[in-house]
């Protein structure tokens, strides 16, 4: 399937703490809106507000889960109460590892009355794929002593750059056969007196990647397990556990979190062409030494965002 170009992709940082919030910082919840689709990683307390804060609306095409820690899944109930009150009819998928079905009738079990809509829960398992329109989210493995996932979105791969002077040298008029062609259909036209065909593989280059985004939720560094690293690598965007900074090493082995320093580590072995450090430990009023922790590391563009924070990925030249 080829990817449609020109669709706009946004990451919002709803929540970026570690397990408590803080007065600047919610819970785990990453919103990604991929054209006309809502996808939430994560849902964590007070999600629901932040989408409002946000302005994103509350049109949610589907909910993944990385592992069953509450911070992760506490905003799930509020959101779907407000979702029925809104009027939804329409499914909610709910994705997640092992336990998501039973996460999902207890959710319907405190609701105590039949919503308008159902939540459809789907379990996942390392290297799980669910298709969407133009692109795939892709689970992984994580390091966190429960069992948890990542989600990779990776867009199909787009058109190669469509050669205007070659199709008018084919005979190919400009105006609609164009866009068809770019698309990847064949056209019929006529040259010298005879129909005739024009591939699209006779005037478009090389097809292009689509854009990748990676998200780790609570994992230990992910270029130390080889099964999900050789999912992850290159992503435009690699969101990355980042709970203590680097003094507390020791302490992230521990608990099975990472350091800013090994973020930073992961993004230089993977390749990632931006790094972005969330679930931020509530300990820290300041973040100064996380930003020069992954820098240590990694070469390329490191952020801290914060609550809010909304970033476009573009497409690659």
């Amino acid at each position: 399937m080829v990817c449609i170009a020109g669709e706009t992709l946004h990451v919002h940082f709803l929540g970026t703490s570690g397990a408590l919030p803080s007065p600047q910082r919610n819970p785990s919840c990453i919103l990604i809106r991929r054209g006309s689709d809502t996808l939430l990683f994560d849902c964590g307390e007070g999600a629901q507000q932040q989408m409002m804060r946000a302005r994103t609306g509350f049109t949610v095409n589907a909910i993944f889960i990385t592992h069953w820690h509450a911070d992760h899944f506490l905003g799930v109930f509020g959101l779907v109460e407000t979702l029925a009150f809104m009027g939804r009819t329409e499914p909610l998928p709910l994705y997640g590892p092992p336990g998501v079905g039973d996460f999902v009738d207890l959710v319907q079990r405190v609701g105590r009355y039949d919503r308008s809509f159902p939540i459809i829960a789907h379990t996942l398992e390392h290297g799980s794929v669910v298709p969407f329109n133009g692109y795939t989210i892709r689970a992984f493995a994580t390091l966190h002593g429960v069992t948890g996932l990542g989600y990779v979105l990776l867009e199909d791969e787009r058109p190669g750059r469509f050669n205007r002077e070659l199709a008018i040298e084919l005979g190919v008029p400009p105006g609609p056969l164009f866009g068809r062609l770019q698309r990847g259909e064949t056209v019929r036209i006529v040259r010298d007196g005879v129909e005739t065909e024009v591939l699209p593989t006779e005037v478009l280059g090389e097809q292009r990647p689509g854009r990748k985004v990676v998200y780790t939720g609570d994992t230990r560094p992910l270029h130390e397990r080889a099964d999900s690293a050789g999912m992850i690598r290159d992503a435009d965007l690699l969101i990355h556990d980042a709970t203590f900074d680097d003094q507390e090493r020791d302490r992230a082995r521990e608990v099975l979190h990472s350091t800013a320093g090994e973020a930073g580590e992961a993004a230089d072995a993977l390749g990632a062409h931006m790094l972005a450090l969330v679930h931020i430990s509530s300990r820290y009023t300041t973040t100064t030494n996380h930003i020069r922790d992954a820098r240590r590391q990694y070469k390329g563009n490191v952020i801290l965002p914060a609550d809010l924070t909304v970033l476009e990925i573009p497409y690659r030249s």
